[in-house]
């Protein structure tokens, strides 16, 4: 199904219909990829609709575009305050995903032309549900190994989020759905776990929370540092460590974590059935403790809520 449409999207500084925010054909990001961008989500809270870990979202969208030398023309500030615009004027009530990207657009043509095109910016929201279906937060999914393996280190740089690092995912997950798979995981290049085609992944042994570390070609997953502080703080012992392709066999428990699939639970991984095949005890836990955060039954210690203010009346440009 398309993207469901909503009266407005950020472009540029301004507030503009949906079907006005276009780019030209020849966009320097359509052809090599130069993008970075962010998935955010904002849930439905007793206090408000808040936007989730929104200061380190953009952070991460800045370090993305540090990487590939793309230099943002707003500020931190802006973009946050832009984020928060779109859910307003769009009455996302219930809650959204937010899209901000940031992009080379038209100008010289070429990999590296003489001179940078101008960098455009973009923030749009729409209501989203869950990414693996709406039973995989209790049921969990089916997965396999790739035959694609992640990006090797001093290639495609794998902590920054950018459009063309994703050429990655699309083999992993398309290899996965071919064969009847919900998502598949790919390999680092050593051939140890990395990620899922667009999330982390945490396993389970004996009461231990493994997950790769960074090295291992994985993004540095908000969602997963989330998991993490959650779970030590609830005294579950997490290593971030290397991890053999056998132990997802071997696993107690697994799970995906990411701002789409938030915490969904992993019940076979190559149809080997992994533990018990159903929501382990300790994925249960920590997705308790990730959607109290929305619910109130968490404490946001950390202040991760950014609540936004439904009654605001951001400016929109007039149509052209």
């Amino acid at each position: 199904m398309p993207i469901p449409a909503t009266p407005y999207i950020w472009f540029n500084g301004k507030l503009v219909p949906w079907e006005k925010a276009t780019v030209h054909v020849l966009a320097h990001a359509l052809h090599y990829g130069s993008s970075v961008f962010e998935g955010i989500r904002a849930y439905e809270t007793p206090k408000g609709v808040a936007i989730f870990r929104l200061l380190d979202h953009t952070r991460r969208l800045f370090d993305s575009a540090k990487i590939y030398r793309i230099q943002l023309q707003f500020t931190a500030d802006q973009i946050n305050d832009a984020c928060r615009q779109v859910i307003a004027v769009n009455s996302l009530a219930h809650g959204a995903y937010i899209r901000p990207i940031a992009f080379r657009g038209y100008g010289e043509i070429g990999v590296a032309p003489k001179i940078d095109p101008p960098v455009d910016l973009a923030i749009a929201a729409w209501e989203w549900g869950k990414y693996l279906g709406h039973e995989s937060e209790e049921a969990g999914v089916d997965v396999c190994v790739s035959s694609w393996q992640r990006v090797a280190p001093n290639t495609l740089p794998a902590l920054a989020k950018a459009g063309g690092n994703y050429l990655s995912s699309q083999l992993i997950s398309q290899e996965a759905k071919r064969l009847g798979f919900a998502e598949g995981i790919g390999l680092s290049p050593d051939g140890l776990v990395s990620e899922g085609g667009g999330e982390n992944l945490f396993l389970v042994r004996d009461g231990v929370l493994l997950t790769p570390g960074l090295a291992h070609s994985a993004l540095a997953g908000i969602t997963r540092d989330t998991v993490i502080k959650l779970a030590r703080d609830s005294g579950i012992e997490v290593r971030e460590s290397s991890i053999p392709r056998e132990m997802l066999y071997l696993a107690d428990e697994l799970f995906f974590t990411g701002t789409a699939v938030e915490v969904t639970p992993i019940r076979s991984v190559d149809r080997i059935v992994v533990g018990s095949g159903k929501r382990g005890p300790i994925t249960q836990r920590l997705q308790q403790a990730f959607f109290g955060l929305f619910s109130g039954a968490t404490a946001d210690k950390y202040g991760w809520l950014d609540y936004v203010d439904m009654q605001a009346k951001p400016r929109v440009a007039a149509a052209s």
